[in-house]
């Protein structure tokens, strides 16, 4: 950066090029002040958003794409979802306001890594361990409570286990949790749950209270098997099955603020699970998507092996067309409604075997 100033790319922008995963922001750490931030961005023709100026961040638009600029700041006073900050010039006050250790790594621009708190050794050994004091760090925002959770299935080794004093630390302050919104709560719980295998995480939540506080009623038992039984049908990680797999209920959607085309995905797999029905009907009433979700929570439930023929089937079923018009019935009104509901069960029943003459052939007058 001009003037002597740094500018250095820090957080998941530099772990994730560690881990050789794909970046999608890259945050920016400077000694700047905002306002020269912004005087260095427009002298050099590039746009200045002051987007979160009381924080120290100004969002600079390159080549299109923005960059997150914010100066190193340190934590003057929080509440456990706000914070008031000071700037800094000092790189090492700005780390140690950070998450966890393997958020703390900062990049020059000739490469350098500059790691102050050891985040590389855990990152390399997939240990989640907060900044300093976990108590403190989960003070300053009791949502780190859900991150320590998210980042554990995203980054974590599974065979290491959680970090005691960071889980300890999570357990015994979870009531902070009921002072955010629930809009952050659900941002967390969906990213969580579309990691690669965020059984273990989840788990640890359930044997800590915390899945019972932001999802009442959840049990965190066919999510293991479920992630066994995907790996089995080659079908991708899909938050919504696996919310549906920990015991959907209505009263979530407002819990973690759902998108109702989100909340109509989970209770479709719900839907679908509980009537029990083969994938093909599941995919003609309710579609592809909430049949395969059905069928393989079904299978992570019976600990058995998805069926074989389940995306044949699925397609089978997508692609059937009911062979019966209203206008062939010669009924109207409610009594319409009720012969062709009886006919669709009848056609079900069939394996979408039976043609519109064999239907209409053994219906008994309504």
């Amino acid at each position: 950066m001009a003037a002597g100033r740094e500018a250095l790319p820090v957080g998941g922008c530099v772990r994730n090029t560690l881990l050789g995963r794909p970046v999608a922001d890259i945050d920016i750490a400077t000694d700047a002040p905002p306002e020269e931030v912004t005087g260095i961005a427009i002298a050099a023709g590039l746009e200045a958003v002051p987007t979160g100026i009381a924080h120290g961040t100004v969002t600079v638009i390159a080549a299109g794409r923005p960059f997150e600029v914010t100066t190193f700041r340190r934590d003057v006073a929080t509440d456990g979802r706000h914070a008031t900050v000071a700037f800094s010039a000092d790189l090492a006050e700005d780390a140690s306001r950070r998450d966890f250790t393997m958020n703390a790594l900062y990049c020059r621009p000739d490469g350098t890594l500059i790691d102050p708190l050891g985040g590389l050794a855990d990152l390399e050994a997939g240990r989640v361990r907060f900044v300093g004091d976990p108590a403190a760090r989960i003070g300053e925002d009791y949502l780190r409570i859900l991150r320590f959770f998210r980042f554990t299935a995203w980054y974590g080794d599974p065979g290491g286990g959680l970090d005691a004093e960071g889980l300890a630390a999570c357990a015994a302050l979870q009531e902070g949790l009921d002072r955010l919104s629930r809009e952050r709560v659900g941002g967390e719980i969906t990213r969580l749950l579309a990691a690669a295998d965020p059984a273990p995480a989840v788990a640890a939540m359930a044997a800590t209270g915390i899945l019972a506080r932001v999802l009442p009623g959840a049990d965190a038992t066919p999510l293991a098997p479920l992630v066994h039984a995907e790996a089995v049908a080659g079908a991708p990680p899909r938050w919504q099955r696996r919310l549906a797999a920990l015991g959907w209920r209505p009263e979530w959607t407002q819990r973690i603020r759902l998108s109702r085309a989100d909340a109509r995905a989970v209770a479709a797999a719900a839907t679908a699970l509980a009537a029990g029905e083969p994938p093909a009907v599941a995919a003609w009433r309710l579609g592809p998507e909430a049949a395969r979700d059905a069928a393989l929570v079904r299978a992570a439930t019976l600990a058995a092996p998805p069926p074989a023929d389940l995306e044949a089937e699925i397609a089978r079923g997508a692609a059937a067309v009911f062979p019966v018009a209203s206008a062939d019935v010669g009924l109207a009104g409610p009594a319409l409604g009720r012969a062709l509901a009886e006919l669709e069960e009848a056609w079900l029943a069939s394996d979408f075997r039976l043609d519109a003459a064999a239907l209409l052939a053994g219906r008994h007058p309504s």
